[in-house]
C-alpha cells in the first residue's frame, strides 16, 4: 500500500475521533476537535502531493480520497447543526452540491474522462475548513464565514456545471 493511501486511511480513522471530541460535554473537546480537524484537512493535500510526486496514483486512492474528504466535511457540518451553531439549510445546500458534482464526475467517468478539482473547488474547500474551525472554537460571527463558504460552494458548482455542460447534453 502506498504512503498516500495510508495517509488517506489515517484521515478516515480520524473522522470518528473528531466526532467524539466535538460531542464531548467538556470545554476543551471542541478545541481538540478543531485541531484534529485541521490535521485531517491538511493530510488531504499531503496525500495528493505524495501520490503525484512519487507517481503512486492508485485506483484505491482515487476512490477513497474524495470520499474521505466529503465524509470529514459532512460530519463536521452535521455536528455543527446538532450543536445549533449553523442552520440546517446551509448544510443541505453544501452537501447537495457534493452529491451533484459527484454525479457529474460519474457521468464523466462513464465517458472515460476525469474531472480534476478546479481552483474554485479548492478555494471552496479551504473556506469550508476555515469556517468549520472558526465555528468549533466559537469565533464571534464565524457563521458569516460559513455563508462565504456557501457562496463559494455554489459558485464552484456552477463553474463545474458550465464547464462540463457538454457532458450533460450528450445522448445517453
Amino acid at each position: 500500500m502506498t504512503a498516500a493511501n495510508r495517509l488517506t486511511l489515517v484521515r478516515l480513522g480520524l473522522v470518528p475521533l473528531f466526532a467524539i471530541l466535538v460531542l464531548l460535554p467538556w470545554g476543551p473537546g471542541r478545541y481538540l476537535a478543531a485541531a484534529l480537524f485541521l490535521l485531517a484537512a491538511a493530510t488531504d493535500g499531503l496525500d495528493g502531493y505524495l501520490a503525484r510526486s512519487r507517481d503512486e496514483v492508485t485506483r484505491l486512492g482515487q476512490l477513497l480520497d474524495p470520499l474521505v474528504d466529503k465524509l470529514l466535511i459532512t460530519t463536521a457540518l452535521i455536528l455543527l447543526v446538532q450543536l445549533h451553531l449553523v442552520p440546517a439549510w446551509v448544510v443541505i445546500l453544501i452537501v447537495g452540491r457534493e452529491f451533484l458534482i459527484s454525479g457529474l464526475r460519474q457521468v464523466a467517468a462513464g465517458e472515460g474522462l476525469i474531472l480534476a478539482a478546479s481552483s474554485w473547488g479548492k478555494v471552496k474547500t479551504l473556506t469550508q475548513v476555515i469556517a468549520i474551525v472558526a465555528l468549533l472554537v466559537e469565533v464571534p460571527q464565524a457563521v458569516l464565514l460559513l455563508y462565504v463558504a456557501l457562496v463559494l460552494t455554489m459558485v464552484s458548482a456552477l463553474h463545474y456545471l458550465l464547464s462540463n455542460r457538454d457532458l450533460l447534453y450528450r445522448p445517453g
